[in-house]
């Protein structure tokens, strides 16, 4: 077992790792949970002040880096930036899609050009970056995608009209595409994580057609939380990972109640995405041009005092096996105690 566990460490040390989105929030938590397993992390993402503070971080936890301003809308640069990964390290092992943009309005009070650079880099920019790394992983028929999904991928609310479609037409993606290479008998692996709200500075530069400022909904996790259900997720051959309980909640009620989940959304959930101070007239989104260009964000966002540094429910997830085969013991203890108990009750032994 310590010869397995030693030849799997080895194996995970210097991968070479492709973040999108990495100059802040997730992605840049992201580089640096990689970078603790001595990968070698190419960053892509606008922002070159982030970028910049990114590398440092993942070079001081004993990783390589790269970094390489990349606007994933674009599709030509998603592949240029994977032909200079794989020219400086040789191969691509996994890519991680974690770039996005949104906006909060109301599908009325937003123009088209803003709902559809949503879902040029939301959804747009993960087939982009799936294509690069395919270009590449294909040929050696080895290789981990991640998709980086939402718990909106499968429930929409009011006030993320576009971001939601994004997630939701990944998710479409996915099951299509992972269907092609099971029947092409790949061993590229995609997989798709499932998050909750995050802890990151996109609350504070995302675009906003409200009153009050945005804010998460329910429980908010930080995002070395995703970070880790990212690198477990790159690592295995599950089709989908789940992160806090709000995911698991919104996909479980929309499956069960979801005419009634649209009148409780409706009631009260366009207020509970606002703050309740109002809006600066001066605020800067990054909609169309990154925030982080000459000023360093880091992964945190403005609610560390009300985020988790765990999931339990990712941790059962994580565990799953060795919960199955504890259930598994108990039941066949129970099954045994019944047995001895009825035994002795009609008068006969159960010992020789």
């Amino acid at each position: 077992m310590l010869a397995t566990r030693a030849l799997v460490v080895a194996e995970q040390s210097g991968q070479v790792v492709v973040i999108t989105g990495a100059s802040a929030g997730v992605g840049r938590a992201t580089a640096c949970e990689f970078a603790k397993h001595g990968g070698k992390v190419a960053l892509l993402a606008r922002g070159r002040a982030g970028l910049q503070a990114a590398l440092r971080e993942v070079e001081e936890l004993g990783g390589e880096a790269l970094v390489i301003p990349t606007d994933v809308a674009d599709y030509q640069a998603v592949e240029r930036a994977a032909d200079q990964v794989v020219e400086r390290f040789g191969r691509i092992d996994i890519w991680v899609n974690n770039a996005f943009a949104g906006i909060f309005s109301r599908f009325t009070d937003m123009s088209l050009k803003e709902y559809r650079r949503v879902t040029d880099v939301t959804y747009l920019g993960q087939v982009h970056g799936t294509r690069a790394a395919l270009k590449h992983m294909l040929p050696r028929d080895t290789g981990s995608i991640v998709l980086i999904g939402s718990a909106l991928a499968y429930r929409g609310i009011p006030l993320q009209s576009a971001y939601c479609a994004a997630k939701h037409a990944i998710q479409g993606f996915q099951d299509s595409l992972r269907v092609e290479l099971l029947a092409m008998d790949s061993h590229v692996r995609l997989t798709m994580v499932q998050l909750s709200g995050v802890n990151t500075p996109q609350f504070d530069w995302i675009r906003a057609h409200t009153k009050g400022t945005p804010r998460p909904v329910g429980a908010i996790y930080q995002p070395e939380v995703a970070a880790r259900a990212i690198w477990k997720a790159a690592h295995a051959s599950r089709k989908q990972w789940i992160v806090g309980a709000p995911a698991y909640q919104a996909i479980l009620g929309d499956k069960l109640r979801s005419p009634l989940l649209d009148h409780y959304l409706a009631s009260g959930n366009i207020e509970a995405q606002q703050d309740s101070s109002p809006m600066g007239t001066d605020r800067r989104d990054n909609l169309f041009e990154p925030l982080d260009e000459a000023e360093d964000h880091g992964a945190h966002g403005r609610f560390d005092d009300q985020s988790r540094t765990s999931s339990p429910l990712l941790w059962a997830s994580e565990n799953r096996g060795w919960l199955a085969a504890g259930a598994a013991l108990a039941l066949g203890a129970g099954l045994v105690a019944a047995r001895l108990g009825g035994g002795e009750k009609n008068g006969h032994s159960t010992h020789a």
